[in-house]
C-alpha cells in the first residue's frame, strides 16, 4: 500500500464527499446500488498488483494443462446442466487473493465465471470524480486505458456479432444485486439483459420476447440458484442449439473451488475434499468449510465446528473442501481503524493469453469480506484499486 495516498486521502475525507460518490455512482449507473461501497478506494504500488496478476496467471495455466483435473471436473458437472460444445477454454477468470502477514497474496478461490466486468472501472472513475482524484492513478492493469479495456471487452462480449443480438442472460436480472454492471453493460456495449425464464425457444434457435433471434449468450445465470429457487427454464441447457456463449457454462464448474485440492502453488492454501480428510484437524478455527458450488459465501463455514463437519451426508463430502484458513492481516488504514482487504484479479482471454483487466476489492473486518457479510459498519464494503505511479511511491 502506498502510505502517502493512504494518509492524504484520510486527511481530506468528509461524509459530504461520500454522500456525493453515493449519488453520483447511482446516476452513473442509472439504477440504485443495492450492496454498500466502501468510502475509499485503495491506493497500490505496482509490483503488488502484479505479484498477484502473476500468481493467477500461473494458476490459470496450471489448470488448463492438467487433463486429469479436467477429467475429474468434467465429472463433477451436474447432470442437468452438462452444456455441448465446451470452449477449450474459459473466456473469464476471477482470482481471489488475500495478503499474509508478509503481505504475500494468498488465494481465496478462483472463479471460471464472469463478474463485474462493467461495473468496476464506473466505480473507479466516480471515486475519482467525487474526491477529485490524482488522473495518473490508473485502475486497468494490462490494459492502460478505458477506450483498450473497452475495446477488449466487447470483442469478448459480442465476437463479432451485432451487440443487438447479444444478451446478458441471468434469473430475474431486475432484482440481483448485481442489476449495476448489468445496467451498464447495457450502456457501454449496448447488450441487453435477459431474464432466462423469458427465453423462446423454437427448433435449435433461442428468441428474446421482442422476436430478435439470439446469437451469442452472455451468460450471468447461477446453475446454484436455479436448483435453489426450484426454476423451471423454457429450455434444456444441454440442447444442441444454434447460439455462442460469452463465457461457456461448463467453466463455472471446470474452473472453482473444486481447483483448489489440485493447485500447486506458493499462494494456495492446503485444501482437501472433505471425503479425502482421514482425520479432523485438532485447530478447526484455522480452518474453512465450503461447499463446492455455491456462490457469493452461501454455506461457508469459518472456523467450522466437528458438529458443522459431520453435519455434510457422507454422500456429499466429495462436494465440499476443507481448506487452511489464511489470517489476512489488516492493511488499509481507515478513520475507523485497520481493514482487511481482498482482492480480485479480473482475467479476460485475449487470443492465447489472461489479461488482467482490473481489480474488484472487498474491504472488511469480519471473518468473510463479501458485500454480503459487511451491511452494518463503515469504510468497508466494495471498492476499487488504483495503481500509484512509481515516480509517487514515496513513503509505502
Amino acid at each position: 500500500m502506498v502510505e502517502s495516498y493512504r494518509a492524504a486521502f484520510n486527511a481530506a475525507f468528509t461524509p459530504s464527499r461520500y454522500e456525493a460518490f453515493q449519488r453520483l455512482l447511482a446516476q452513473h449507473c442509472g439504477v440504485p446500488i443495492p450492496f454498500r461501497c466502501a468510502e475509499t478506494p485503495c491506493f497500490f504500488a505496482r509490483e503488488t498488483l502484479e505479484a498477484m496478476v502473476g500468481a493467477g496467471q500461473e494458476l490459470i495455466a496450471q489448470l488448463l494443462a492438467n487433463s486429469d483435473y479436467l477429467s475429474r471436473a468434467a465429472e463433477a458437472i451436474p447432470e442437468a446442466f452438462r452444456v455441448p460444445n465446451t470452449d477449450p477454454a474459459p473466456l473469464f477468470v476471477q482470482a481471489d487473493f488475500g495478503l499474509d502477514a508478509h503481505l504475500q497474496p494468498k488465494l481465496v478461490e478462483i472463479q471460471g465465471f464472469p463478474s463485474l466486468y462493467a461495473f468496476q472501472p464506473t466505480l473507479a472513475e466516480t471515486y475519482r470524480e467525487a474526491y477529485g482524484l490524482d488522473s495518473t492513478l490508473s485502475a486497468f492493469l494490462e490494459h492502460g486505458t478505458r477506450a483498450s479495456y473497452d475495446a477488449a471487452l466487447s470483442q469478448a462480449l459480442c465476437n463479432g456479432h451485432d451487440s443487438r443480438e447479444v444478451f446478458l442472460l441471468e434469473i430475474a436480472p431486475h432484482a440481483q444485486k448485481t442489476l449495476p454492471d448489468f445496467a451498464l453493460t447495457q450502456q457501454h456495449y449496448g447488450i441487453r439483459m435477459l431474464d432466462v425464464v423469458h427465453v423462446i425457444k423454437r427448433g435449435r434457435q433461442l428468441f428474446a420476447p421482442d422476436g430478435t433471434q439470439i446469437k451469442r449468450l452472455y451468460n450471468r445465470v447461477i446453475v446454484d440458484e436455479v436448483v435453489r429457487k426450484n426454476i423451471t427454464l423454457p429450455f434444456d441447457f444441454r440442447d444442441e442449439l444454434d447460439i455462442e456463449w460469452a463465457g461457456h457454462p461448463n467453466w463455472y464448474f471446470l474452473i472453482s473451488k473444486f481447483s483448489l485440492p489440485f493447485l500447486k502453488h506458493s499462494s494456495v492454501p492446503q485444501t482437501q475434499f472433505l471425503s479425502d480428510v482421514a482425520r479432523l484437524p485438532d485447530n478447526l478455527d484455522d480452518y474453512v468449510l465450503k461447499p463446492l458450488f455455491s456462490f457469493a459465501g452461501l454455506g461457508v463455514k469459518v472456523g467450522p465446528t466437528k458438529a458443522d463437519i459431520a453435519a455434510v451426508p457422507e454422500r456429499e463430502k466429495a462436494q465440499w473442501i476443507l481448506q487452511e484458513r489464511v489470517n489476512f492481516i489488516p492493511t488499509i488504514e481507515t478513520p475507523e481503524g485497520p481493514t482487511k482487504v481482498e482482492v480480485r484479479i479480473m482475467f479476460l482471454r485475449v487470443g492465447e493469453t489472461y489479461q488482467a483487466m482490473t481489480a474488484l476489492l472487498r474491504l472488511g473486518r469480519g471473518k468473510m469480506l463479501g458485500v454480503d457479510h459487511n451491511r452494518d459498519a463503515t469504510w468497508i464494503g466494495a471498492s476499487a484499486a488504483f495503481i500509484v505511479p512509481e515516480s509517487s511511491q514515496s513513503g509505502r
